[in-house]
């Protein structure tokens, strides 16, 4: 018996359960989630319902005084929210990083429901991550995204951000047994297509719910003081590199689908499923920074469907990797298992 979370979506709202599945002769061992097993579970369930209510909140924060360490809890939130101001090109503590703040990717400093949130990075980490094959701790996980999403540099694990920004982590997953991920944690995973997803008809989607923030030539919206971005780059040479989790189409379209354009919630979406494909296909299909990936998923087996680098264990392109359609990706790795 396993647990497995599974989100789907009906014309105007998304939902979310934990669905407990028995399934004889399917391994799901070789899958993370971050792998792509919600991927993998609905080619073995079409549907599921669940209360809302059920998502993952935050704690109170106006309970953090309460805690020893709240000074540091306080100063992990305002690096997560404000990363460029301390840690970016122009970072009043290093220059390290793109511009970017961590809560733009990660919604109110990874605190909204299905908004890319941080209530099970305590819960679940240090856990093995296929993508690099070995035991990662939160704070090599936090250097992940400052080398990937935000185009930098490693952060001293030892230095006094790094440790604030773990303190303010574990204190929002306070709450959270150990080992359990929970609803709505992470993103939303929208139903596939049937066909590749199409930038051409991503652009339309694009300019018509995208570019009043993100601008028509996807380089954001600079604030006044002009360290930090008010609406991010969604490309070119200050946006998230090819590494970033985010170059994953699925990983796009589920971050959009919940929370974008600016203001949406999971509850109440604005993009279809298509045009949350077709916006991934669109932004993810222009120029951005390159990254070294040699070292990333060294059992190339278990590289999830949508990761456009090759080589692959299968015979579908990159191609067919980076746009789908992915049901046969997904079809052919069941019958190897």
């Amino acid at each position: 018996m396993i647990s497995l979370l599974v989100l789907t979506t009906g014309l105007t709202s998304v939902i979310g359960l934990t669905v407990f599945l028995s399934i004889s002769g399917y391994d799901f061992s070789a899958f993370e989630s971050e792998a792509g097993v919600e991927e993998e579970v609905r080619v073995l369930v079409s549907k599921a319902l669940a209360d809302p209510a059920e998502m993952w909140l935050p704690p109170d924060w106006s309970t953090v005084d309460e805690e020893p360490n709240a000074e540091s809890i306080k100063y992990g939130k305002e690096l997560l929210a404000n990363t460029a101001e301390y840690l970016g090109p122009q970072g009043k503590v290093l220059q390290m990083s793109n511009g970017l703040n961590c809560q733009n990717c990660h919604l109110d400093a990874g605190r909204v429901p299905l908004g890319n949130n941080y209530g099970g990075v305590a819960s679940v980490y240090p856990k093995v991550r296929n993508r690099s094959g070995q035991l990662e701790d939160i704070p090599k996980r936090i250097n992940d995204c400052f080398e990937r999403s935000l185009n930098g540099d490693k952060l001293d694990p030892e230095s006094e951000e790094m440790k604030a920004m773990v303190a303010y982590m574990i204190w929002l997953g306070q709450d959270v047994p150990k080992g359990v991920k929970p609803t709505g944690a992470g993103l939303y995973s929208v139903p596939m297509l049937d066909r590749p997803a199409d930038p051409i008809k991503g652009k339309t989607v694009y300019d018509k719910h995208c570019i009043t923030c993100h601008m028509a030539d996807g380089q954001g919206m600079m604030a006044q003081d002009k360290r930090t971005y008010v609406y991010p780059p969604l490309w070119g040479e200050h946006s998230y590199n090819q590494g970033a989790g985010l170059f994953r189409l699925s990983r796009f379209a589920g971050y959009v689908k919940a929370n974008m354009p600016f203001g949406v919630t999971y509850e109440n979406p604005i993009l279809t499923d298509e045009e949350a494909w077709d916006v991934a296909a669109y932004v993810n299909s222009l120029a951005r920074p390159a990254k070294n990936l040699a070292g990333d998923w060294p059992d190339i087996s278990k590289k999830p469907m949508d990761h456009p680098f090759g080589p692959y264990s299968d015979s579908f392109s990159e191609e067919e990797h980076k746009f789908g359609p992915f049901q046969a990706i997904i079809k052919a790795k069941e019958e190897k298992k």
